[in-house]
């Protein structure tokens, strides 16, 4: 067996990949890694050594055998190391190209030490020692991003498919980077070790602090990570690893060195051959024949610059005690407190800190939730599963869970699943049992799973089924609480199962199940039956599971050993009409001991107390017990109410910031123009930046004619106005009226930077569609007919000059209704007021161009029409005469309309679960005495942000919105910049994939496409505005959209029924425009000015972008060369260009709207999937990068991107300006 030391932190069995293929990726890799900090680093430039040994003398052993027991007290006397494998990363700095060299450097150790039996890992961090956390990516187009270390273990590639890509992650992110120069697992800060056991398989990993516990392969997290494409592909500097030694097999207990300096990091370079000098790598030969200490130390000097080459040099210089350990480095709660929950206290010990959630709230410390409330939880699922004969796939389908913590019954429903994968996981109970032993009812003495792990924990799960021995793995991954406390979750499931038939149903009966707890794990092993039953016949099976779920815990915490769970009622369905697999528990956890001597148990521990969701039970003597509203939550006569602790002074929002409300709790959101603090609770301004376009100081034309636009470390660019051509310092009028875009029977009327239409005499409209009607002269008849605004829309000459600004005249905005809208822009100076109803200006409302509009009053919003829950009951109501007897049915329905999951017949004491129209779900009726558990039949509410009192657009007004499965972003620009750290999520769509997104100007509204729900919604950025759905039917999978601002239509492509349609914004006058020569149409666009309608078809055979008018006529194709899966396709209203980014050759291109002037702006595009223009750029979303990337349309140079904390593929993107193009 030989070992491989890598320049980039790691040691491995095998020899090295090339560098791409692993040095900024996460775990697990495709070969065996040990990696005490896996990251992009380099040793040129005399920046730093490397070193490594062998070594058996006396002293180190013996400092290596104390750390190992300090981490495995069962090791006393039982482990005694006989060889020691040494590699020291010392002073070694991040790879950088082109760019002035940092001067931060790392410095840390691996040791392995071993005997003939086993094997121990040790890493080893000095105080001060990890200077910088993560190195930038191969490929980062000149973005300052940083890809956070990895450290842990990856077993690799092998011949078991059941078994590729397990790991051991013990740091990744910066902030766990960060703990391992103070934190530890063997109670000296920085010194971490682990069981390895074998070096040949890295198979089973056990961390220090596990009391002994075996974990074995249980304790690797199979990668849920898709490896089928690589990350980057550019060149990369190829590293010449180092093959470091060869041969574990030493037998002898003597020690083959002398004296040495004390302490197992001393490295010594004396007596190291001259001869050796000249060799790139080394093998080191274990043997007891008395020669001199070898030290090699890795230095880049012999070979060429560039290349993360290793040499061989002599060092008289390097310390041998460059590595102390002192307890006066350890945290203090007084440095690190904001790591904790605002609902927690943080207690300092005497090698660290802990956090610790308040009274009332329930948690590990980082993150606390309030006791007794109600708890949602959102993830997503994906598998691939064997059932039966039949390999079945499934990606990212949704999981929502439902908690109910006063009386720990957890609910979980997982959808889209295929049916026959979801009949064959019913008997798998833990897939939703892992959310009850995370919420289950605690008994005096006792800690449920989210006390001890919060939010974040990963759990690995095995089960073998019976009699087949089918095997399934899943992993389950907790990544934190989203803004309003949802815990999010990824979920992978991998393997076979037996199938199942459509007539069976399944049976679980109540169970108990031990778990066992250490400072980092908790691992449980049981038997489970379960009953198939198919009408009058039953089948009895059963499976068993081994679980462990690891964290980062708190090393002070007092554990019990052992705890109990009991399950005391379980419930699994398939939903077949709905597509739905649900899991149903009730659990509580208690003392691991029998309980048969206390039959007595209280309501509060078993769950039979009558206390609200949002109460929490409170026991008393023998089975006595009140209920206590939960933290957040007071009592007001009728229930427990959310407490508003914004209103009454509750919170503990710091300077600069804003409190904001949610049920049982609050969060705190800094200031327009401040960042959050390093404490994590205040806020601090951000540092003001110099702008020329602020400050005058740029050479663009007049405000009223053009705007200046904001760059990074250089003049700002000017670009004309909507409505003036010219290089942004001379901007002249543009004719629209030259390019006929009014109605054949309308007159174009051409004004300073706009235009507008007028019907000819004898036809009616807006000028862009008129239609034959009775002769209507400028009489006062036809005036009368018109409200004021739409008559002065029609016709802006004849309309006195009233408070419009300069620059052309102002074509008012009417409602449906024909009134004025509160609020004016102009199309071209982007000047905006508040108007009354009469259309006046009001006094002291004008805001300038690029500032925040005014905010003007908005109609009162219409009551909610009733639901077929209340339309019902409402009707069963009058039939009883008003006042149902105690034995008559009436519907029971929730504050939204919606059917309660759970409905009952009067007094009766006969319940039954029902789905969201109300329709009873066959097996659930239960008997008087017992409830039957009901899971949500609606998905979870929709929650979005609450809109900022003082949110203003950047300086420009100018925002990107993105797509993003069940969200849509909002990033905002200043200028072209990306102003990430403004970035945040603008709705929240549960249940939903979003793929096509555009914006409507004159309504400030956003339509988008949803292919999970077949439907096209929309939504006002107006607050307290609600998403509405114009159209669910006749759809299939509905992708790209475009919306027509002028003639207020839209158009979307479906790429299941092969079609283009067409349909009034509201959803109205809906008709197909083409269903032929399609078959894989998916971006669309639209320049509402021309008239004109474009979109990709991105047929593999024959790909294409095709042009036609809005109505549908004159189709025809425009580029069908040189193309390959053209997913975006943007129209520039300002440069009247055509551009399109394509996955399969990876361009982007430009065209006229004719075809002609075909030119390339960028030709290694990684994978995009939607384009927008805006200003010098081009903005597209990136399925490689799950990002926005932003490109300078001159140069084509990559200049930014933005990489959600979400990491999921981004779809649609759009930009949204503050003013209409010109021609509204």
């Amino acid at each position: 067996l030989s070992l491989q030391v890598g320049t980039n932190g790691i040691i491995s069995t095998q020899d090295f990949p090339r560098e791409t293929q692993y040095v900024d990726d996460d775990f697990p890799t495709d070969f065996p890694v040990i990696a005490p900090f896996l990251a992009d680093l380099d040793t040129s430039g005399d920046r730093g050594n490397i070193y490594y040994r062998q070594d058996d003398s006396p002293d180190v052993l013996d400092q290596a055998a104390g750390y190992i027991q300090a981490g495995f007290p069962h090791t006393v006397g039982s482990f005694v190391p006989t060889n020691a494998f040494i590699a020291t990363w010392e002073d070694v700095g991040a790879y950088q190209e082109h760019t002035e060299l940092s001067k931060k450097l790392n410095t840390f150790q691996a040791v392995i030490a071993y005997n003939d039996e086993d094997t121990y890992a040790i890493f080893l961090y000095p105080d001060g020692g990890l200077q910088f956390l993560g190195t930038r990516p191969k490929e980062s187009y000149n973005v300052q991003l940083e890809l956070p270390a990895r450290v842990g273990f990856s077993w690799g590639d092998g011949d078991d498919p059941k078994r590729d890509g397990v790991f051991y992650s013990l740091a990744s992110s910066e902030e766990a980077l960060r703990r391992l120069e103070q934190e530890s697992n063997t109670g000296v800060p920085g010194v971490w070790v682990f069981h390895v056991g074998s070096l040949a398989s890295l198979e089973h990993v056990e961390p220090g602090g596990s009391r002994g516990t075996s974990l074995g392969h249980q304790h690797l997290v199979p990668s849920t990570i898709d490896n089928s494409h690589a990350l980057y592909s550019h060149a990369d500097h190829t590293a010449t690893e180092l093959p470091a030694w060869h041969g574990l097999e030493a037998t002898s207990l003597h020690p083959s060195h002398r004296a040495r300096a004390p302490g197992l990091l001393g490295i010594s370079p004396k007596g190291l051959p001259s001869s050796l000098g000249q060799e790139r790598s080394h093998q080191l030969h274990l043997g007891g024949d008395g020669g001199s200490q070898q030290s090699y130390s890795a230095n880049p000097s012999s070979y060429s610059s560039g290349h993360h080459g290793v040499g061989v040099e002599e060092d008289e210089h390097f310390n041998p005690d460059v590595f102390t350990y002192s307890t006066s480095s350890k945290e203090t709660c007084a440095q690190y407190h904001s790591r904790c929950s605002p609902h927690a206290f943080c207690t300092d010990y005497a090698t660290g800190v802990c956090c610790h959630c308040r009274a009332t709230y329930y948690g590990n410390g980082r993150q606390c939730l309030p006791e007794g409330a109600v708890h949602r939880l959102n993830g997503k699922v994906s598998g691939s599963l064997l059932v039966g004969r039949s390999s079945l796939r499934f990606q990212d389908v949704d999981l929502h869970a439902y908690i109910v913590g006063s009386d720990g019954r957890a609910y979980t429903a997982i959808s889209g699943v295929p049916q026959p994968a979801a009949r064959a996981l019913l008997p798998l109970l833990p897939l939703g049992g892992l959310f009850a032993w995370l919420f289950a009812l605690e008994e005096p003495g006792s800690e449920n799973g989210f006390s001890i792990t919060g939010a974040e924990f990963t759990q690995s799960l095995e089960v073998t089924f019976y009699p087949g021995q089918e095997m399934v793995h899943v992993t389950q991954t907790a990544e934190g609480l989203g803004p309003d406390n949802y815990l999010r979750l990824r979920t992978h499931i991998q393997g076979q199962v037996p199938f199942l038939p459509e007539n069976i149903t399944v049976h679980i009966a109540p169970y108990k199940e031990i778990y066992h707890y250490s400072n980092s794990a908790v691992t449980s092993s049981a038997h489970r039956e379960y009953i198939l039953l198919a009408g009058t016949a039953n089948q009895t099976l059963s499976y068993h599971l081994r679980q462990n779920i690891t964290f980062s815990g708190c090393p002070h915490s007092h554990l019990p050993a052992q705890q109990r769970l009991s399950v005391t009622r379980a419930f699994t369905l398939y939903d077949g009409h709905e597509h739905v697999l649900r899991y149903a528990l009730a659990a509580r956890i208690g003392s691991a001991q029998d309980d048969a001597e206390n039959p007595l148990v209280n309501p509060c521990h078993d769950g039979t107390h009558t206390c609200e969701a949002t109460a929490h039970c409170q026991p008393g003597e023998g089975t006595q017990y009140t209920c206590e509203c939960a933290a957040g939550y007071r009592k007001d006569g009728r229930g427990c109410q959310d407490v508003d602790e914004c209103v009454e002074g509750l919170s503990n929002c710091g300077a600069f910031t804003i409190c904001l409300n949610v049920p049982g709790t609050y969060r705190c959101e800094c200031r327009s123009g401040y960042r959050p603090a390093e404490d994590g609770q205040t806020c601090v301004p951000l540092a003001p930046a110099s702008d020329p376009c602020e400050d005058g100081n740029h050479p663009c034309g007049p405000r009223d004619r053009a705007r200046c636009l904001p760059r990074a470390g250089g003049l700002p660019a000017c670009e004309c106005l909507p409505g003036y051509s010219g290089d942004g310092i001379d901007c002249s009028d543009v004719d629209e009226c030259a390019e006929n875009p009014c109605h054949p029977a309308a007159t174009c009327y051409n004004t300073p930077g706009s235009f507008s239409c007028r019907c000819q005499p004898g036809y009616e409209g807006d000028g862009f569609q008129c239609v034959h009607g009775k002769a209507v002269p400028s009489s006062p008849p036809q005036q009368q007919r018109l409200t004021p605004c739409e008559h002065e829309r029609l016709y802006p000459r004849a309309v006195p000059p009233g408070p419009s600004p300069v620059g052309g005249g102002h074509v008012p905005q009417c409602d449906e209704e024909g009134r004025y809208r509160p609020l004016q822009c102009h199309s071209s100076t982007g000047y905006c007021w508040c108007v009354d109803t009469s259309g006046q200006e009001i006094a002291g409302t004008r805001t300038a161009p690029g500032s925040t509009p005014p905010r003007c009053e908005n109609p009162e919003p219409t009551e909610r029409p009733q639901s077929m829950c209340e339309r019902w009951r409402q009707s069963l109501l009058e039939h009883y005469g008003g006042s149902p007897r105690s034995d008559q049915y009436v519907p029971q329905c929730d504050a939204e309309g919606h059917f309660t999951p759970l409905q009952c017949h009067g007094d009766s004491g006969y319940c039954w679960c029902v789905d969201e129209n109300g329709r009873e779900i066959q097996g659930t009726r239960s008997e008087p005495g017992s409830t039957p558990p009901c899971l949500p039949s609606v998905a979870p509410p929709i929650i979005r942000p609450s809109p900022r009192p003082d949110v203003s657009p950047p300086a420009t007004g100018t925002f990107l919105l993105y797509a993003q499965g069940q969200q849509i972003g909002y990033l905002p620009l200043n200028g072209t910049r990306l102003q990430k750290e403004a970035a945040k999520t603008l709705l929240s769509l549960h249940g939903s994939i979003v793929v096509g997104i555009d914006y409507d100007c004159r309504e400030k509204t956003i339509y988008w496409t949803d292919v999970a729900g077949r439907t096209i919604s929309r939504a006002s950025l107006e607050p307290g505005a609600e998403p509405e759905t114009i159209i669910n039917s006749g759809l299939i999978s509905p992708e790209g959209l475009a919306v027509d601002h002028l003639r207020r239509a839209m158009f979307w492509t479906d790429s299941g029924l092969d079609k283009i349609e067409r349909a009034r914004l509201d959803g109205s006058e809906r008709r197909v425009l083409f269903d032929t020569e399609l078959v894989n149409p998916r971006a669309i666009t639209v320049d509402p000015v021309r008239g004109n309608l474009y979109w990709t078809d991105w047929n593999r055979e024959a790909p294409k972008i095709e042009t036609s008018t809005v109505n549908g006529a004159n189709r025809r194709v425009l580029v069908n060369r040189d193309i390959g899966l053209p997913n975006g396709l943007t129209f520039d209203p300002f440069s009247k260009l055509l551009c399109w980014a394509d996955a399969g050759t990876k361009h982007l291109e430009c065209t006229f709207p004719d075809g002609s002037g075909r030119r390339l702006i960028q030709n290694n595009l990684n994978y995009p999937f939607s384009v927008i223009s805006y200003a010098s750029h081009f903005y597209h979303t990136d399925w490689r990068r799950d990002g926005v990337i932003a490109i300078d349309r001159e140069t084509g140079a990559f200049t930014d991107e933005y990489l959600p904390e979400q990491r999921s593929h981004l779809y649609g993107i759009t930009a949204v300006y503050p003013y209409c193009p010109g021609g509204k």
